[in-house]
């Protein structure tokens, strides 16, 4: 793998997110403790409330300190649900694909069978195990991990031993923060993922990714709801049909119309339907439902070289309205 030297550090651009996050435990609702071979853990949300403003940091972590995160007020069509939050990154495929999509499966042991998490955050570029970071040419040499976790509890031994194992640092510079998509934190985060789907949408679509230059999303908050279905529901569904991506690129104008022509969510056979209906359908196997879904209900696509937009994909609200109320 050609790795870029050029790029920033992820895992030290995070650090100090991280320490104040920890920092700030008590006014934020949080518990720190230490965990299996003297690792950190940070739940956000498992056993604790937690809430919108942890959501909002962690959404800055996973994004390894190389995004903005806001809450803003709501697009005027989806005037029920009236924040929403927003991403912005100057480097949006280090900060979205290097470092926040949640792309490492880490499942337990022996110690733990039933426990299975995806790891988010810049913790991944370290141990660089997943095929994407050949392709973006890209390994952190941090000294320190944080992983975000949705999960309801905290990795057991054998997932800690297991990225100790991947990146070579020492237990006590491992950072474990962790929460359900049920807590206020989680589908926060989850929410703030729309940049990053819509980066992930253009990887499919073989999009050049180094002809991405700016990008900048918003997605309404969903409420929380205790059962995990509808919690997943809610957080795809802010994103698929109330979710707006606005992608800066390089390049021929004609490529960035057909690029804002395939991104939106519409363009995928199993849209019109709350997720957690389209879940049910496919009698919960995540990986039968179209790929094609998992993307911003409208996106703008500008051509920086000859400043020119192209639009496609319409904003739902009324199956937004669906699936949270």
């Amino acid at each position: 793998m050609s790795v870029s030297t050029d790029r920033p550090s992820v895992g030290r651009q995070v650090e100090p997110l991280v320490e104040a996050l920890v920092a700030d435990a008590t006014a934020l609702r949080l518990r720190v403790s230490s965990g299996p071979l003297g690792c950190r853990l940070v739940d956000a949300g498992a056993t604790v409330r937690g809430g919108l403003e942890v959501g909002r940091r962690l959404t800055e972590i996973c994004l390894g300190g190389l995004g903005q995160v806001s809450i803003v007020p709501s697009l005027p069509e989806l005037g029920d649900w009236p924040y929403s939050i927003q991403v912005g990154s100057a480097d949006p495929v280090t900060a979205c694909l290097g470092s926040q999509y949640a792309g490492w499966a880490l499942a337990g042991g022996e110690d733990d069978p039933n426990w299975f998490a995806l790891g988010s955050g810049p913790g991944r570029a370290t141990a660089a195990v997943e095929e994407l970071y050949g392709e973006l040419g890209y390994k952190d040499a941090s000294e320190t991990i944080t992983l975000v976790l949705e999960a309801a509890a905290p990795p057991p031994e054998s997932v800690v031993r297991k990225v100790l194992d991947a990146t070579g640092v020492a237990p006590n510079k491992l950072t474990f923060i962790y929460a359900p998509t049920q807590s206020l934190a989680g589908a926060t985060q989850v929410v703030g993922r729309v940049l990053e789907v819509a980066l992930h949408k253009v990887h499919t679509l073989h999009f050049p990714l180094e002809r991405i230059i700016d990008g900048i999303g918003l997605a309404p908050l969903s409420p929380p709801i205790p059962d995990f279905v509808s919690a997943m529901g809610r957080t795809n569904d802010a994103i698929i049909y109330g979710g707006k991506v606005h992608l800066y690129v390089s390049g021929p104008d004609d490529e960035a119309e057909q690029l804002a022509k395939d991104l939106p969510s519409s363009n995928s056979r199993d849209y019109g339907a709350p997720f957690g209906e389209v879940f049910k359908t496919f009698n919960g196997d995540f990986y039968a439902i179209d790929g094609a879904l998992f993307s911003p209900a409208e996106v703008v696509v500008t051509a920086v070289e000859s400043g020119r937009s192209f639009r496609a994909g319409s904003i739902a609200p009324d199956l937004v309205n669906a699936s949270f109320k």
